[in-house]
């Protein structure tokens, strides 16, 4: 895919160029800061941007206020957000625009290179994928706890498989059910856990974030959302 890279540290830069050229994907555009990406992105038409948080000037939020520009510029275009902080005001925002697909990683946090490649390619695929500590600090945001006791067994299990990123055709084909079995148990797991219909967009993120508040369940390095609503 093509990809733009916008990080003022120039050894993550030309890192993440080299790692990506290697996955046989390629970079557009390699920028230091904000200067230039929106023309770059209206020049190279790039399938997916990789963003720093904190970029100059004033290292604060200015890839996060880039995102959302880009984010309402190019509603289809996916962005993966790099930070080594989670501002979650601007993560929550982000995520329940409406847009293409998103992605928000913890530099530290990332520890196998083929977990990271996969995470870029299911953004450019239309996925959410969140880091866990994102999660984390979203679940208190959330506050749905309470309702995951109105769930049924099997709606549990049904948003167990869904909180591990899988589609309604592999949760079918794991539990032995029909598409359409699937599809209405999360049906019933939206109405049940308040999830209403102008969020349809990352309900099954936030299904996702309130099953892993109840159990305490370890998600994985990334957080998957293959697709979007029923």
């Amino acid at each position: 895919m093509r990809i733009l890279i916008c990080e003022d540290s120039v050894l993550l830069r030309e890192g993440l160029v080299r790692l990506l050229e290697h996955s046989g994907h390629e970079v557009v555009a390699a920028l230091p800061d904000t200067d230039g990406v929106a023309e770059a992105v209206r020049r190279e038409v790039p399938e997916l941007c990789i963003l720093d948080v904190r970029l100059p000037p004033t290292f604060t939020d200015e890839g996060i206020r880039l995102a959302r520009e880009l984010r309402a510029a190019h509603p289809q275009l996916p962005v993966l957000v790099l930070s080594q902080y989670v501002e979650e005001r601007y993560a929550s925002e982000l995520i329940a625009a409406q847009g293409g697909a998103f992605g928000y990683l913890l530099k530290d946090r990332v520890a196998d290179v083929a977990d990271f490649i996969d995470a870029v390619e299911r953004i450019a695929g239309g996925a959410t994928v969140l880091d866990p500590e994102v999660v984390a600090q979203l679940l208190n945001r959330r506050g749905r706890g309470d309702r995951m006791a109105a769930l049924t067994d099997r709606e549990r299990t049904v948003l167990a498989a869904l909180a591990e990123g899988r589609s309604n055709q592999a949760i079918a084909g794991l539990l032995f059910l029909s598409e359409a079995s699937v599809e209405k148990h999360i049906t019933a797991i939206f109405q049940k856990l308040g999830l209403s219909p102008d969020e349809a967009g990352n309900r099954r993120v936030l299904a996702a974030i309130a099953h892993l508040e109840s159990t305490g369940a370890v998600p994985p390095q990334t957080f998957p959302n293959p697709q979007t609503g029923v």
